[in-house]
């Protein structure tokens, strides 16, 4: 089965992959010192952050720190790192799951602050946390089609009004255990940004091929995670069961349409939980020792956890090193995409 969501590239190459961390280092016992109450009075165990999602820690930026600033640090770090101008940018995509309103979108103030043209397009791309490679799939699309020559796409996070809406929810006395469990993935979320800048791999041979992607939809699913302005309510079971399911089938089609993705020197995956990670490894046969992660010490940075980690991760890679991201968005939509480095 190919279809429109398998695709192939031609001539994009990623050149750059920055992240900027946020700036405080902010411990899982928080949530058990501002809960203590509610989970004493349900008899519920201190550590759960760290016992049942792996994290340890996660990220918060400084007061009066946006997480758009985060964008356009990042920004600016890739622009720098592949050696593109501002006014060489055909395309601006930000990527964020988070927002400040509805309008304008996102991008228009990274677009203004790194000083990029007129005459490059900018929108926000908003797919929950698989939104960074679909950016990246947009652009290296555009950039085969000749359309534009360099694009940036950028994602940076902030889930701190979602922890302040669930803490004070979860403090109420008419709580149950029902209610921590439907939002405990929430306190999992960290802020963060990343950023890339894809080009025309025939410019440059030192950049790395995006080769292509697969991606598959399960839409039945779309109640499994919703996220609006006053916080996130997950089926963490159903999400857990249907998206690794989902990886799992997408990875089947992928192999049947002829791609081969059992050796790659690394897996670059979206952070949400050991739980997941552990039933990824089981049920699509990656190896854990190829995989990193990065939830423990950063949470789940939504659209920005992929990138952030691919950054980290390249460092230690090397030319000839075959990569593959992957990662599953809530709605639910899955996608693998291969880079060669």
């Amino acid at each position: 089965m190919t279809g429109n969501s398998t695709m192939r590239h031609r001539n994009a190459a990623l050149l750059a992959i920055t992240k900027v961390e946020a700036d405080e280092v902010v411990p899982s016992s928080q949530a058990d010192e501002v809960l203590a109450g509610t989970f004493e009075r349900l008899r519920m165990p201190k550590g759960l952050l760290e016992r049942l999602a792996g994290v340890k820690e996660r990220r918060e930026w400084a007061p009066g720190r946006h997480f758009t600033d985060g964008a356009v640090e990042a920004g600016q770090a890739a622009l720098e790192q592949a050696g593109v101008r501002p006014e060489q940018v055909g395309l601006l995509i930000n990527a964020s799951v988070t927002r400040d309103g509805y309008e304008p979108a996102v991008s228009v103030s990274v677009h203004h602050r790194l000083g990029l043209p007129s005459s490059a397009l900018n929108f926000d791309v908003t797919n929950a946390c698989l939104g960074f490679v679909n950016g990246l799939t947009i652009a290296a699309t555009m950039i085969d089609a000749g359309a534009i020559d360099y694009a940036v796409v950028v994602a940076g996070e902030d889930p701190r009004p979602w922890h302040r809406e669930t803490y004070e929810r979860l403090q109420a006395p008419g709580v149950t255990r029902a209610d921590v469990v439907r939002e405990f993935a929430t306190l999992t979320l960290g802020c963060g940004a990343a950023a890339a800048v894809v080009g025309p791999a025939d410019r440059h041979p030192e950049g790395h091929r995006v080769a292509g992607s697969v991606t598959r939809s399960a839409t039945e699913h779309h109640g499994l995670c919703i996220g609006g302005f006053d916080g996130m309510f997950t089926d963490a079971t159903g999400l857990l069961k249907h998206g690794v399911g989902l990886l799992e089938q997408a990875w089947n089609d992928a192999h049947a349409d002829g791609w081969d993705w059992q050796e790659m020197d690394r897996y670059i995956g979206h952070q949400v939980s050991m739980s997941h990670t552990n039933k990824l490894f089981a049920d699509v046969g990656i190896d854990p020792d190829r995989f990193p992660v990065t939830f423990p010490f950063w949470g789940n940075v939504a659209a920005a956890a992929l990138p952030m980690t691919l950054a980290l991760e390249a460092e230690s890679l090397g030319a000839g090193d075959r990569v593959l991201l992957l990662g599953v968005g809530s709605g639910l939509n899955a996608t693998y995409m291969e880079i060669d480095w």
